[in-house]
């Protein structure tokens, strides 16, 4: 699975969200390219549920829109899907703690180490930098 990228929530909102011209179409370009089968992406429950979050809590978006985004990403072939556990909470304290990190992006972290997933797409480098196993890509820094 080494070749798969996970992709953290504010790719998605980026790409859902033209608020940012230059981030949404880049965002939205690696979207298209895992939902038109030239990449295979993966996301994990977790980041789906904070992605519906933010899209009707602070951007307002429709119940029923945001709904149909996330069953797209659902029942998509092309989007492996992951979830955790309460193993993957227990190390992920253990990473908070030890790395500084943000508990849910530990989370996050842990989750992409169970499955094998090494890198993970996100503008939030700093927050997954420090943590071993994996790799951080900022689609916005050359």
């Amino acid at each position: 699975m080494s070749d798969k990228i996970l992709f953290d929530t504010n790719i998605l909102l980026y790409a859902y969200v033209n608020h940012e011209p230059a981030k949404w179409k880049a965002c939205n370009k690696l979207i298209e390219d895992v939902f038109n089968g030239d990449k295979q992406g993966v996301i994990s429950n977790q980041i789906l549920g904070e992605f519906a979050n933010v899209m009707i809590k602070k951007m307002g978006a429709d119940v029923g829109e945001v709904s149909r985004i996330v069953d797209e990403l659902i029942s998509s072939k092309n989007w492996l899907k992951l979830d955790y556990t309460t193993q993957t909470l227990k190390k992920a304290l253990i990473d908070s703690d030890m790395y500084g990190s943000p508990f849910w992006d530990s989370v996050i972290a842990e989750t992409m180490k169970e499955n094998g997933i090494v890198e993970i797409i996100t503008e939030n480098a700093n927050d997954f930098n420090d943590i071993p196993g994996i790799r951080v890509t900022n689609p916005f820094k050359s």
